[in-house]
């Protein structure tokens, strides 16, 4: 006897909305072409890329990793409360993963503003530039997300909790290929 249910089409398993993940690889390749870029430089010049770092937060750049994990966990706890209906936990859950975002901007703002203060700029150094550049657009991410996960709290379906928190896992993953390559890499 032979089965004949159909088989879902690739592209129908992917959880969330084909249209996000179109945007989702588009920025992973976009962040990834910016980290190969930092990494093609650096080989120019390591001594000078590790001088710089020097001056970069490295603690305050791991609680963020932290928190942006966290975050992660936190909007997949929310898809899990979406698809058992449970609208009020959905909500929860999404309000305190866009409060961890909110808590990653605030770090990163006191990280830029120390960096103001030290006269540290976009064209202090080529690192320098690559560091605002990278953290900065991943920061422009964090807002965008933190705006979708508000959106999709506001129609809280399985379907939408799911696609908004696909693009929270991505900003969560570009952070974790960003904190080593920046902060940590000698």
């Amino acid at each position: 006897m032979t089965d004949t249910t159909p088989e879902a089409h690739p592209l129908e398993q992917l959880p969330g909305d084909l249209m996000m993940w179109v945007l989702i690889v588009s920025e992973l390749l976009v962040f990834g072409a910016g980290l190969a870029a930092f990494l093609s430089v650096r080989i120019t010049d390591p001594a000078g890329f590790a001088s710089a770092q020097d001056h970069l937060h490295r603690a305050a750049a791991g609680i963020n990793t932290l928190v942006l994990v966290t975050s992660g966990f936190l909007a997949a706890l929310a898809v899990r409360a979406a698809e058992h209906g449970r609208i009020a936990r959905t909500r929860m859950w999404l309000s305190a993963a866009s409060l961890l975002g909110v808590v990653f901007l605030v770090i990163k703002t006191f990280e830029f503003i120390e960096k103001a203060q030290q006269g540290i700029g976009i064209e202090t150094s080529t690192f320098f530039t690559f560091y605002y550049l990278m953290t900065g657009f991943h920061a422009a991410h964090v807002v965008a997300g933190i705006v979708i996960l508000g959106l999709v709290g506001i129609r809280c379906t399985p379907r939408t909790v799911e696609v908004g928190a696909a693009f929270w896992h991505m900003v969560d993953l570009v952070w974790v290929l960003l904190f080593p390559v920046i902060y940590l890499l000698r």
